[in-house]
């Protein structure tokens, strides 16, 4: 069907491009500046290279759309397979990647042109434009502070790991699962208040999701890991700010995130506890003031890790014992559930396209083009290579330095 579909583009391309206002009216609908504005102030010979071109994209993202529904209704009934325990067959999943664009391109000039053109007018719908602005950690330390009065207390990276690798060891989590996961997740190099997105030691570059963290929970992580374990956390701060081993200004400060952190349980709870809502609750000025609680030295290693510890356990409902790093990683990324699907038999040699939405797909290179096997297979080349970095390195000595005091 999906071949049918390329021929039928193809033979459409010459009227396409007759016939392109149109065509673009119906992306200009969405969009600031338009198509039809950069074609008109060309000249003929670059008009009509550009209209071929953009003709071809339209019908091309028209496929790509046609190709995620069909991917959706696929997913959406071998979901209800799976919540009844019905066998799932590889008739179940779609079995091909997303359309490739196959028509013309346009020379370096005129794309360039374009792309600045689009840059300019604030094109969200047209190829190549930039993404709306997605909150950095600066705005969700303010809504942390605004809404909760919370600032993070901050460590340093060794005292980060030291804390992230005391709690990991408490709950089970192996070193190589920890550190290999953060070599993944941070290219070996991240800091504890990393973003995807930006470069952890340069701070250059612009966030492409609200991850943070050794781990990089999302902003909606948070609040569902709040909902959960929040409770516990307050205990544990209460009992450590009752220690007359420390200052009474440290014992202030554990008191003072006990409090905030009970204001952001009922915030977190106000709302139904599960995964759709959560999503949309971290998008708003309570739901982003939580997500700084992963940069503060006490409570953001508890948080990361427990996240891990409880992928752990979910794996182990599912008779999936001994995680290695790289499947640990993988339901950490695709989510528990996805994840554990994607290791049966038959959804292992299935397009990665069947286990992500469609921005996940798009965004993620390491997703994109290969099977869920294959995917496995990559996620453990690039912890090979990413766990020799300095950060990683780091992460690593930590933990011996506790396993040799513990043995003493």
């Amino acid at each position: 069907m999906i071949v049918e579909s390329r021929r039928a583009v193809v033979s459409l391309l010459l009227l396409a491009t007759l016939l392109l206002p149109a065509f673009v009216g119906v992306s200009e609908a969405r969009a600031g500046r338009s198509a039809s504005d950069f074609a008109a102030q060309l000249p003929p010979d670059d008009r009509r290279e550009f209209e071929a071109y953009y003709a071809a994209w339209i019908f091309h993202q028209a496929e790509k759309d046609a190709f995620w529904d069909k991917v959706e209704a696929v997913r959406k009934k071998r979901r209800a397979k799976i919540a009844r325990d019905a066998v799932v067959t590889k008739a179940d999943y779609v079995d091909a990647y997303p359309p490739e664009f196959e028509g013309p391109t346009l020379s370096k000039r005129l794309s360039t042109a374009w792309e600045k053109f689009q840059t300019e007018g604030q094109t969200p719908s047209a190829p190549g434009a930039a993404r709306p602005d997605i909150p950095g950690v600066a705005d969700y330390l303010a809504a942390a502070k605004e809404h909760y009065g919370f600032v993070p207390e901050r460590v340093t990276e060794r005292e980060f790991k030291m804390r992230y690798a005391r709690e990991a060891l408490r709950l089970g989590l192996t070193k190589d699962q920890v550190v290999r996961v953060y070599a993944l997740e941070t290219g070996g190099i991240g800091t504890a208040d990393m973003q995807a997105g930006i470069h952890p030691q340069r701070r250059t570059g612009r966030p492409i999701s609200s991850a943070i963290g050794y781990a990089q929970l999302l902003s909606a992580n948070s609040v569902g890991e709040i909902v959960k374990h929040g409770a516990s956390f307050v205990a544990r701060l209460e009992r450590m700010a009752k220690s007359p081993e420390l200052s009474q200004e440290r014992r202030q400060r554990l008191a003072a995130k006990a409090n905030a952190l009970r204001k952001m349980i009922k915030k977190a709870k106000s709302v139904p506890n599960e995964w759709a809502y959560h999503q949309r609750f971290a998008e708003t000025g309570p739901g982003m003031g939580i997500h700084p609680i992963n940069l503060d030295g006490d409570i953001g290693p508890w948080l990361q890790v427990i996240k891990l510890k409880g992928i752990k356990e979910f794996a182990e409902r599912h008779k999936r014992f001994d995680l290695s790093p790289s499947q640990l990683e993988l339901l950490n990324l695709a989510g528990p559930g996805t994840g554990i699907e994607m290791m049966t038999s038959v959804g292992s040699q299935m397009p990665t396209v069947n286990f992500f939405a469609r921005r996940g797909y798009e965004r993620n290179t390491i997703v994109r083009g290969r099977t869920a096997a294959e995917l496995l297979q990559a996620l453990e080349g690039r912890m090979n290579q990413n766990v020799k970095n300095p950060g990683a390195v780091e992460f690593a000595e930590v933990f011996d330095l506790l396993t040799a005091e513990a043995s003493r």
